[in-house]
């Protein structure tokens, strides 16, 4: 595959795929002086909407390659932003084949309660990440007991994430890893991992391939947004309530509806930034009974239109961190219904998405 791109061209070769590359990904151009383009899934559910069944047999594609032996407890970790919900399904896929396993995110937004540990994506948009410490004791005994780890993100591009990871994570305490299995929809990196920390690592995907990027030395840098905050804003989120920051063994489906979808009616459910799996598990539900439903979620990263980028809403986040939040690949008129779903006050969202897509707000406060 051969991509022009504004500040550049991407040349990318497939080694391996579970079906064909063209039904799991596509491409699109950031807006980071960082790094170029980005590889948009169109199984994740976040920047196109998707399906929840094509969704979960994403999850349970991922769960099932993940070895059967891996010494327990086994904490699978999910990759802030854009991997919180495809973590949370390997997650609840690995639970149901053994029960020493508990979910742990990396997270933007700081609860305020004890940070257990930070690293950095060094390319991103918000290249800062926090992982709090879980407080809820067995939970917290069991990251500190863990012996696997299973890191989950929509793709490794050069492995260094998940590196970067590793090293504050071994920093903090975690001293018991025996095993390391990356999990990605995407992997483009070459064995790095395995590389970096040797045998004990391993890795899944859905595709693995290289790519190689040639420089526009004279393409102009895009102006990016300042989208790296990881305070606490004026909405915060309450830790009692929270699902996945601070660790969880359970997936409880708690988003209500107070009106069922009408027959014939489409329906899309969106998630707000990290705050993916509760959403995700009401759209599930709707969709086994019978409703047509499609599920995505806003984000902070900032992406051009163009390519498998169609439609762009930009609009203020729903935290009060004053920052610009976007969905992508959703119009106005394109589905009969749209239900935001937040973890915040239905207040803090902000009036220009739910006018542009006349949608409604369903909270989980």
């Amino acid at each position: 595959m051969y991509i022009n791109l504004t500040r550049g061209s991407l040349n990318v070769s497939v080694r391996d795929s579970f079906s064909e590359p063209e039904s799991l990904f596509g491409f699109a151009e950031r807006k980071n002086p960082k790094r170029a383009f980005l590889f948009v899934s169109k199984v994740l559910g976040r920047h196109i909407p998707v399906k929840p069944s094509v969704m979960q047999q994403t999850y349970t594609s991922l769960a099932e390659q993940i070895p059967e032996d891996l010494p327990g407890p086994v904490m699978v970790f999910g990759m802030a932003e854009t991997a919180v919900g495809l973590g949370a399904g390997v997650h609840r896929a690995t639970q149901a084949v053994r029960e020493d396993t508990f979910y742990l995110i990396s997270s933007r937004h700081d609860l305020g309660t004890p940070i257990f540990a930070r690293f950095e994506e060094e390319h991103s948009h918000a290249s800062a990440h926090l992982i709090h410490l879980p407080t809820d004791p067995q939970v917290q005994s069991m990251l500190k007991a863990a012996r696997s780890i299973v890191l989950v993100d929509d793709e490794a591009s050069t492995g260094k994430t998940f590196i970067n990871l590793l090293a504050a994570l071994e920093t903090a305490g975690l001293s018991n890893l025996e095993k390391v299995v990356t999990v990605t929809l995407t992997d483009w990196s070459d064995n790095a991992v395995q590389k970096a920390i040797g045998p004990k690592a391993s890795s899944i995907s859905l595709l693995a391939g290289s790519y190689a990027f040639s420089d526009n030395p004279d393409a102009p840098l895009p102006v990016m947004p300042d989208v790296s905050t990881t305070s606490a804003g004026s909405w915060p989120i309450n830790p009692e309530n929270d699902w996945g920051r601070l660790g969880v063994t359970a997936h409880d489906d708690t988003l209500q509806l107070k009106n069922m979808p009408e027959p014939g009616e489409k329906v899309l459910i969106v998630g707000t930034n990290e705050f993916v799996w509760r959403p995700f598990l009401l759209a599930e539900r709707l969709e086994k009974s019978g409703v047509d439903v499609y599920f995505s979620s806003t984000t902070r990263s900032p992406i051009a239109l163009g390519h498998e980028i169609k439609h762009v809403l930009a609009f203020g986040d729903n935290y009060g961190l004053g920052i610009p939040n976007f969905l992508y690949n959703v119009g106005p008129g394109q589905f009969d219904r749209v239900i935001v779903c937040t973890e915040t006050d239905p207040a803090a969202v902000d009036a220009k998405l739910l006018n542009a897509l006349n949608a409604e707000v369903v909270s989980d406060v």
